[in-house]
């Protein structure tokens, strides 16, 4: 006799079909699991054999064989437990409706006394099953998680008698009136709410700095990528905190796919996470927490940071080998982690915001104390940083003290909400120009900015960059870099012609006086 049951691997946060077949026939008992498992899938036998027992369904005494389909793919995970149990019940004819199983990709981890408890991922295969057109069967720890896809089915048991007693329309497990059961037909399914982070701290919250918070206000409009110089105690970090407060609101599509790499790295999403990621890693923290992999791949901080911001303080501090392995996911808005027999893809669109002291002291030309190894000191900090990196960073910004009796003097400081509609309003801007709701000028290529950006410069532009790329020997990236940002500018003017003061302002911050190499 042979079942057939759905499920998937998991390669990044993507999902490949897995095909549980189980096979039963007459001869020496035995119970084998072929198809590339690893040690999990292969103890799966005895939760299998306990949780039956405990449903009063013990294993036949014969020869059972599971195979996961594909043979070629490496299968991991405690979630295989489900499709294979419930495979093992169709061919035991103790699940009367067995041809329903085929309608839904099953996932879920057993414990010995039958409960099905949560597991990672299910949110990516809940994805899989709506473009399976399948519903999905999973633990009722992960049910809500299910539910978040819109005209999904999804079936939520939290004891294994719940799901055989569903599929088997009789009486022969134990009722399910005592235990809860998820399902999206059942009115119960809209007792689950999910909350949602909410921030509460706002750019209005900084004294002074205007130039910095301006440039945060062009880094975000353009999706440009930002290092802020500066003694300590001057805000950068208090900046770097405020600007997923003026980034524009995430899309559902962007909701699904940040909620997805959420669900791949715990059991169980305790909350639907609807702002944009802030992932500040310690400047400690090693190559596979940053990148991601180790000896069981998991996406690192830049892949947490997708669609929102990775903030790197004290930007030197970071391990050199950490800081280069930066330069491909900042041009790919992915990363390959290299396997043995493999490559796994992790998403990385983050918008990379740095800060750091002038020097290792951090007070280079600070008026009231003195750096003592000036200019040494700085000039060996700052080589830490390949020109590489500093050269895909498109804003530096330098940053001074602040007296504490500017809030008093200056003017009212200018609040998020206000920052963020500006941002959206630029966005807007580049969405009607480009066709593209995702293409930030960040993002031109070569062709964009001989297409989009030169020919809209007027000639004072035009004379102005050509002096300062002669006079500072300029390369054409530096170039394009700078027409990048003063595209940005004239978007947050609402100009779609490119002034003399836009590219002024982009040359400023562009940072070419910042640094002592």
């Amino acid at each position: 006799m042979l079942a057939d049951v759905n499920t998937v691997a998991f390669v990044g946060v993507c999902t490949v079909d897995v095909i549980v077949q189980v096979h039963i026939a007459n001869g020496i008992p035995s119970f084998h699991i072929v198809g590339m498992p690893d040690k999990v899938v292969a103890e799966s036998r005895e939760r299998i054999r306990a949780a039956l027992t405990s449903i009063k369904a013990p294993l036949p005494l014969k020869r059972i064989t599971v195979n996961l389909s594909p043979a070629s793919l490496f299968k991991e995970g405690s979630h295989y437990d489900l499709p294979i149990v419930m495979g093992i019940l169709s061919v035991m004819k103790i699940i009367k409706e067995s041809e329903k199983l085929s309608s839904y990709i099953m996932l879920g981890e057993l414990s010995l006394d039958g409960s099905i408890t949560a597991v990672k991922g299910v949110l990516a295969a809940a994805v899989c099953a709506k473009n399976g057109s399948k519903g999905i069967i999973c633990p009722y720890g992960n049910a809500r998680e299910a539910s978040l896809i819109a005209g999904l089915e999804v079936l939520g048991p939290r004891h294994l008698s719940n799901l055989v007693h569903y599929f088997s329309n009789n009486h022969y497990s134990a009722n399910t009136d005592s235990a809860e059961f998820y399902n999206t037909s059942d009115s119960r399914g809209k007792e689950f709410h999910i909350k949602s982070k909410t921030l509460t701290i706002d750019m209005g919250d900084v004294l002074g700095q205007e130039i910095a918070k301006r440039a945060a206000l062009i880094a975000a409009a353009g999706e440009h990528n930002l290092l802020m110089i500066g003694p300590p105690g001057t805000g950068k970090s208090m900046i770097a905190k405020r600007i997923p407060g003026i980034l524009p609101d995430l899309t559902p599509e962007e909701i699904i796919a940040i909620n997805v790499i959420s669900s791949i790295t715990q059991s169980g999403i305790e909350y639907l996470i609807t702002s944009r990621p802030f992932r500040e890693p310690h400047s400690s923290a090693s190559m596979p927490s940053i990148v991601g992999g180790g000896m069981r791949a998991h996406p690192g901080e830049i892949t947490l940071a997708h669609n929102g911001i990775l903030f790197l303080d004290e930007l030197p501090e970071f391990s050199k080998s950490v800081l280069e392995a930066l330069r491909q996911p900042l041009e790919d808005k992915s990363v390959v982690i290299a396997r043995a027999n493999s490559h796994i893809t992790y998403p990385a669109n983050f918008q990379l915001v740095a800060a750091m002291n002038p020097c290792k002291c951090g007070y280079l030309n600070d008026p009231n104390r003195r750096c003592s190894r000036a200019p040494k000191c700085a000039i060996e900090y700052q080589r830490r940083i390949s020109g590489p990196i500093l050269s895909r960073i498109d804003i530096k910004v330098e940053m001074g003290n602040v007296s504490v009796f500017s809030k008093i003097t200056g003017s009212k400081e200018e609040n998020s909400s206000e920052m963020k509609r500006r941002v959206m309003s630029a966005r807007l801007f580049q969405e009607r120009r480009y066709g593209d709701a995702t293409k930030r000028n960040a993002f031109l290529s070569a062709h964009d900015v001989e297409s989009f950006v030169i020919p809209y410069m007027c000639s004072n532009a035009r004379r102005l960059l050509e002096q300062v790329f002669q006079r500072n020997q300029l390369s054409n990236r530096d170039s394009a870099k700078i027409l990048k940002v003063a595209r940005t500018i004239a978007d947050l003017s609402c100009s779609e012609e490119i002034l003399e003061e836009h590219v002024a302002e982009a040359i400023s911050l562009f940072g070419h006086n910042v640094f002592c190499l």
